[in-house]
């Protein structure tokens, strides 16, 4: 016999996740602040795509193109790529939840890395399936920790290479070794979304790797060095058939026109990117040498942020550090979610903001840098 509700409830598991907290953005009481907790480029978008976005802004009467065509062709061609091979999204968050959604069912499992973006567990466990986290080596991806991992019910698994938090990377021959080792049918997830900023010559987006597998996607994102984060884009570069099944279920017009303008022109302006990853090169570089001269261990990062460690004293841990900096305007982000409950991670902002973080932690360390 049936028991009668007396109110809509979600289906088994819902309520068990914990929501995505994005990074915090007010210091109150302080003048001036600089935001640097999510990896938010600090140049800006590019005036073309600007350009284009007022552009489009005439015209909101419009229902926009359902393919996004201009914004396909544009990647396409940046890329060398088949434009039929690429789906656009509202950020690649959607995207990530389009594959949980077409390759996941519950009783299904999907792999992550201990440090991995937060969002991949949510997704898993909104389909139904369960996640399983596999523990990382320095802060970087182990691809025997994943292959050990595998059983009958994996179905996917989402690793980001760089990654965030951490930075980190694994080499081209190492995602193509994990690759190999996957059952056919497991969908690889790779999470490109800081790949613009990797000047390592044995790094490889995924391009390469999805091009020549039929089990391989690899997403990207507008919202880092394009500066694009207010208007959610992303994409995703897959085999003809997972493109095919994500098209059935993505939303008829699930990107607006304004964001299709300013991605095809954003991607289009190549020496502006070129521009923000030798701003952010440089001032990578200063900042990690800078903090470790101040007594803090920094990870090394291919990428536009660094994760900075506190030592284990009173007085000195994150928290404290966060609590500083927040006080003199410098906005962090804390990253105990992310299994650093004494960490911090910072975006390169720019030059004012990044000389103004070494200085008040060398104050907060008691050595001025």
């Amino acid at each position: 016999m049936s028991v009668e509700m007396s109110k809509p409830v979600p289906r088994p598991g819902i309520l068990d996740i914990a929501a995505y907290v994005p990074g915090k953005e007010h210091a109150p009481g302080v003048a001036r602040v600089y935001k640097l907790s999510s990896n938010e480029t600090p140049l800006g978008a590019s005036p073309k795509a600007i350009e284009a976005f007022r552009e489009a802004a005439g015209h909101l009467e419009r229902y926009p193109d359902g393919q996004a065509i201009e914004l396909r062709e544009a990647i396409a061609a940046v890329h060398g790529l088949n434009p039929a091979n690429i789906m656009c999204g509202n950020g690649s968050d959607e995207l990530l939840g389009l594959l949980c959604h077409v390759y996941l069912s519950p009783g299904d499992e999907g792999i992550i890395t201990e440090h991995g973006f937060l969002v991949y567990k949510i997704q898993i466990m909104g389909a139904g399936a369960t996640p399983v986290v596999v523990k990382e080596t320095d802060h970087t991806v182990d691809v025997d920790a994943i292959l050990a991992a595998v059983t009958d019910k994996t179905k996917i698994v989402f690793i980001a290479n760089p990654g965030n938090p951490t930075g980190t990377y694994i080499p081209v021959s190492e995602v193509r070794r994990l690759q190999a080792g996957l059952p056919k049918h497991v969908v690889l997830v790779l999470d490109a979304a800081y790949a613009e900023y990797v000047r390592r010559n044995d790094y490889e987006s995924g391009i390469e790797v999805v091009s020549s597998n039929a089990n391989v996607v690899m997403t990207r994102t507008f919202s880092k060095v394009y500066g694009l984060a207010a208007l959610r884009v992303g994409w995703i570069y897959a085999p003809a058939e997972i493109i095919d099944a994500l098209n059935r279920v993505r939303g008829p017009f699930n990107m607006n026109t304004p964001a299709i303008a300013a991605g095809a022109a954003a991607i289009r302006d190549q020496a502006f990117v070129q521009e923000a990853t030798s701003f952010n090169q440089m001032w990578i570089e200063k900042v990690t040498g800078a903090l470790e001269t101040i007594g803090l261990k920094v990870t090394p990062s291919v990428t536009n942020f660094v994760l900075i460690h506190f030592p284990d004293v009173d007085g000195k841990r994150a928290a404290d550090a966060d609590d500083f900096l927040t006080s003199r305007g410098y906005i962090l982000r804390a990253v105990r979610s992310y299994g650093f409950p004494n960490s911090l991670r910072m975006s390169i902002g720019p030059e004012e903001a990044n000389r103004g973080v070494i200085e008040a932690l060398g104050e907060f360390m008691g050595r001025p840098a």
